[in-house]
């Protein structure tokens, strides 16, 4: 990414050299998606309601401060508070590192450390898109198992789960489990309305065979059970398994604020033993 240095009568503005979004219309978008008026952001985020009409409508533009405030205020995930900064002229505040940094070695130690803490049971780590990063031995065993030896054919659990090529034909309760991950889906989609990939992800989803029809649209009175327990059966082995999703507390790094580490705890005695036997093999 390539920055050009503006002068600014209050401080230094950056441009990017590509095209971004009007800080207006996206701050306006932000705003209808968390359904807050235009004078309840400007009173929540101690701001004048007729400077806020000015920026939205692009007759002003913000200062970095004002920028922050409103997202605070709108609770942005780091990624859209720094596009934000960027619609507005400014470098973005927070910085994105990849896993295999040095940066994170701290972190890639402490994800370690929870992946082989959950053995003999399965644990995946995963970031906003539900792409495999990372997943520890007794997942590789699991998943060997129910899809009789043979390797997955996505690194994305949902692609998994909806490809009828893939691990769905080994999920038991496949309705229940894709009905739930649909509505995580839909609820992304709508918390996250830039996120191209996310909402392409919704519609490679709703494309596969078998999806029922009901799923294109989000169902806002459909409250999730409380545990969710997932089925995976092959002849006669089956594994039952509900989830937690862990989460880094207060990240200052986009990266490490979108890893989830989901754990599979055994939902029955004979996944409890099936599990043990498979890591004596």
């Amino acid at each position: 990414m390539t920055w050009q240095v503006m002068a600014a009568g209050t401080g230094t503005r950056y441009r990017r050299r590509m095209q971004t979004p009007a800080f207006g219309p996206l701050l306006k978008s932000w705003r209808t998606t968390r359904r807050v008026s235009q004078l309840g952001l400007a009173l929540d985020a101690g701001v004048s309601a007729r400077h806020l009409s000015y920026v939205e409508t692009g007759k002003a533009r913000p200062s970095r401060d004002m920028v922050a405030r409103l997202a605070d205020t709108l609770e942005l995930p780091l990624r859209e508070r720094n596009s934000l900064l960027v619609a507005a002229g400014f470098a973005p505040r927070y910085s994105e590192t990849a896993l295999v940094m040095p940066a994170l070695s701290s972190v890639n130690r402490a994800i370690d450390l929870m992946l082989r803490q959950q053995e003999p049971y399965p644990a995946f780590v995963l970031n906003r898109h539900w792409d495999i990063l990372h997943a520890n031995e007794a997942a590789r065993r699991v998943t060997g198992v129910v899809m009789g030896g043979k390797g997955v054919k996505h690194r994305n659990m949902l692609r998994q789960i909806f490809d009828p090529d893939d691990l769905r034909p080994a999920v038991a309760n496949w309705e229940e489990v894709a009905g739930d991950l649909i509505r995580h889906l839909h609820e992304a989609v709508a918390a996250n309305p830039s996120d191209d990939t996310l909402a392409a992800l919704l519609d490679e989803a709703l494309a596969y065979p078998g999806v029922p029809a009901r799923w294109r649209h989000r169902d806002l009175d459909d409250a999730p059970a409380p545990l969710l327990t997932t089925v995976l059966r092959r002849g006669p082995d089956e594994f039952r398994f509900f989830s937690t999703i862990t989460s880094f507390a207060t990240p200052r790094d986009v990266t490490l604020e979108e890893i989830r580490i989901e754990c599979c705890f055994p939902d029955n005695d004979a996944t409890i033993k099936a599990c043990a036997r498979l890591n004596t093999l």
